[in-house]
């Protein structure tokens, strides 16, 4: 038995706290719903404002940040079960991966606004110390004051990102890295994304109805959730809620927003989840849907699970659980919360019903439920998507599995690049891509791509495809959020930029090489701190040694501007500073291609007190050498 068990969690979402947050109803029960319009979002201007927000009072401090107020009242939760059921469990090696869309994002609001106005640099020291995308996990770090950190990594992956956080719990523990790792993820509500959201249009006036026709969008939603995992074998007589027996993650490599309408991506990582179960697509009787009732998404969704799911002699078709319109969209919580609701409804055999009111849509079939139905459940089959074309899978078990771990496999360094400028132009002949397309993308993603293109010189551009990519980050696209967020205070919510939004994902640096390089393996971005291109590299070479992909790119971009630069000014005690620059390189497994450059060691100390972003990097890099 190789799967990995949750014997304690955590979580918070628009339904309550702890299991009330996900809890599977009882049989004849409909789905309990918890959306409703958001006078906050109502009174900003918006024209969308539904929404789901958790429970008021969380016992954070006053003028503290939501987000990790959030995160904070989950772990809490999990680390006081684990006091009563592991006693010692604060003296094992622990793993800590989060994953998140826009970490401190209600504190950086308040932070570029009060840049804006001039305020003095006293005031301004704590807000800038909140709003970057890791301060609610330094945030939580503290709270937890553990002595036996052994791993940690922030997943930056918008949508998909606590799915993806709890694959990489599943690989740290596979490979016997840690004892027991603490996994999940956390969002807030914030002006910032609502303002995005519908300004894209993805967003609905009423109630999501996915699935169903007429479907018109997502209503946004928050929360936090954390599972204490361990190897089955560890459990220890601790009872088990959760049971996850395989993961897959691959990249559309598409469009930065748009889903790939045929559902090949997402399909991709569902049979890579199931393949790493050893789990026959027939024994899957609850699909844990991505659901965000968009149209594109419902109906690339659909066709994604007929995909996966296809088998001979064919078997009946699985129940959809689209939790999203019963909680909202939690973002970097989803993953985590919807594994939880498809985990308990597996425990308790009970199918759950679905919130989607309408006829069914016969281009985005799905079978759902109007009331929950007691149903013997073997397996579940969670699904996520998100920005940048990410897409994750996770197969979760209702019974001790006869899974094997993959073999770990040695990880090299084929080839790298580092480049501290572009020309637009040279650019644009490199990479192929049009000279005013380049011209709407940020310039994270302009640096990452000209670091990508140099790699490609040397190592020929054939060799990238089909590859994965993982984006490492200090300070992630602060200073595209702060522009961004200009136009939000300058004329209103409903007027923000719908171009430059998508740009506000960290992810999308990833998301765009992806799309120029064809890059269909697990793509993400990552950073709990300013050595984040560091976590990238690790992130990536534990995926390589596990078999999720043969080959990775590691990017790692800064674009050294003002408010990331003023940031920095106002918290770090070294007063260091970002570099304008990129680094990007190939890592691959043993037997892939020429004699490689250099062994990765998968238990490099990440060094976030170092230099800043793609420096970090570049000095491993020149370490080697």
């Amino acid at each position: 038995m190789s799967g990995i068990c949750a014997i304690a969690t955590g979580a918070v979402s628009a339904l309550g706290l702890g299991r009330d947050a996900y809890a599977a109803p009882r049989p004849g029960e409909p789905a309990r719903v918890a959306i409703h319009e958001d006078p906050l979002l109502a009174a900003a201007g918006l024209l969308r404002p539904s929404a789901a927000r958790a429970p008021a009072e969380l016992g954070g401090r006053p003028g503290s940040d939501r987000a990790t107020d959030l995160l904070l009242a989950a772990l809490t939760q999990t680390s006081t079960a684990l006091d009563v059921i592991r006693p010692a469990w604060r003296d094992e090696r622990i793993g800590f991966v989060l994953g998140t869309s826009s970490g401190g994002m209600l504190t950086a609001e308040r932070y570029f606004a009060a840049l804006a106005a001039e305020t003095p640099p006293a005031d301004l020291s704590s807000l800038a110390r909140g709003a970057t995308y890791h301060a609610p996990f330094d945030a939580a770090l503290d709270h937890l004051a553990l002595p036996r950190i052994a791993r940690k990594t922030q997943i930056l992956a918008a949508c998909a990102a606590s799915t993806i956080a709890l694959g990489m719990a599943l690989r740290w523990l596979d490979r016997g890295a840690c004892d027991l790792v603490l996994a999940g993820g956390y969002d807030a509500l914030s002006l910032f994304v609502a303002a995005g959201f519908e300004a894209l249009r993805a967003t609905t006036p009423t109630r999501p109805r996915p699935f169903r026709l007429g479907r018109d969008g997502m209503s946004l939603g928050e929360g936090a959730a954390i599972l204490a995992l361990v190897p089955e074998r560890e459990t220890r007589g601790a009872p088990v809620l959760a049971r996850i027996a395989g993961f897959g993650a691959s990249t559309d490599a598409v469009h930065i927003t748009a889903p790939d309408r045929t559902g090949a991506g997402l399909a991709r990582a569902a049979t890579r989840a199931l393949a790493d179960a050893a789990c026959s697509p027939a024994r899957v009787g609850l699909v844990s849907a991505h659901g965000t009732a968009t149209p594109y998404n419902d109906a690339m969704e659909s066709r994604a699970i007929a995909s996966a799911l296809r088998c001979d002699p064919p078997a009946p078709p699985p129940i959809v659980h689209p939790f999203k319109s019963q909680i909202g969209h939690t973002l970097g919580a989803a993953g985590a919360l919807e594994t939880l609701a498809a985990a308990d409804a597996l425990a308790a055999s009970v199918a759950p019903a679905a919130a989607s009111p309408g006829d069914l849509d016969p281009d985005a079939p799905a079978l759902l439920l109007d009331r929950a139905e007691p149903r013997p459940l073997d397996a579940a089959l969670k699904l996520s998507a998100a920005f940048g074309g990410a897409n994750a899978a996770l197969l979760l078990t209702a019974s001790p599995t006869t899974r094997r771990p993959p073999p770990r496999r040695p990880v090299h360094l084929r080839g790298h690049a580092h480049i501290t400028g572009y020309d637009r132009d040279a650019l644009s002949s490199a990479t192929g891509v049009a000279r005013d397309r380049l011209a709407r993308l940020d310039d994270l993603s302009r640096l990452g791509l000209a670091a990508v293109a140099a790699l490609a010189a040397q190592i020929g551009r054939e060799t990238l495809r089909g590859a994965g990519i993982v984006a490492g980050h200090a300070l992630a696209t602060i200073d595209t959020n702060d522009l961004y967020d200009a136009r939000r205070r300058q004329r209103g919510a409903r007027f923000v930029e719908p171009r430059l939004f998508p740009a506000t994902s960290p992810n999308a640096i990833a998301g765009e090489c992806a799309i120029v390089y064809q890059l269909t393996g697990p793509g993400f971005a990552t950073s709990s701190g300013l050595g984040g291109s560091l976590e990238a590299l690790l992130a990536a070479s534990e995926l390589v040694a596990a078999g999720d992909a043969d080959r990775m790119v590691v990017v790692a971009a800064d674009d050294d501007g003002p408010v990331g630069r003023r940031l920095l000014e106002l918290t770090d005690p070294q007063q260091r500073r970002p570099s304008q620059g990129a680094v990007a390189l190939l890592i691959q497994a043993e037997s892939q291609g020429p004699t490689p450059l250099r062994r990765v060691d998968l238990d490099l100390p990440v060094d976030h007190q170092g230099p800043v972003g793609h420096l970090a990097l570049l000095r491993w890099l020149e370490e080697g050498h």
